[in-house]
């Protein structure tokens, strides 16, 4: 039977993570006090999640180390998300395929993003001030 954002929904309850829905194919994910909401969007045949991190610097200089700092973690901690740019923004992301989505795989999934989130996100702010 194909899968649905029913299916998400019913995963992420059974994950016990606090959420509040949009819509029909949105779900935003509380990742703790003061951090930013997961988002989960059920675009069939893929789900998408993705947390805003923060606009990318204007000065060349710091958008090279900031740069260079994204991809050290995307391949030191991250196995399931990684940063990625989205016009000016970073952004921190995963796909899933929707059709044999599982709660361990999107538990998994949201633990990368909960490690980048406690462990990555003031380093790369202190970075990216000016």
């Amino acid at each position: 039977m194909p899968r649905t954002a029913d299916d998400v929904e019913t995963i992420l309850l059974g994950l016990n993570r606090q959420f509040e829905t949009q819509g029909d194919d949105l779900f935003l994910v509380s990742s703790g006090a003061e951090r930013p909401l997961i988002a989960i969007r059920v675009e069939p045949p893929i789900v998408l999640v993705r947390v805003d991190i923060g606009a990318v610097p204007d000065a060349p200089a710091v958008q090279n180390t900031l740069f260079r700092k994204l991809l050290e973690f995307n391949g030191a901690d991250l196995a399931h998300a990684s940063y990625a740019l989205q016009g000016s923004e970073i952004v921190l992301q995963a796909g899933l395929e929707l059709a044999n989505l599982d709660g361990n795989e999107l538990a998994a999934v949201l633990a990368d993003i909960d490690l980048a989130l406690g462990r990555h996100v003031q380093i790369l702010r202190e970075i990216a001030r000016p």
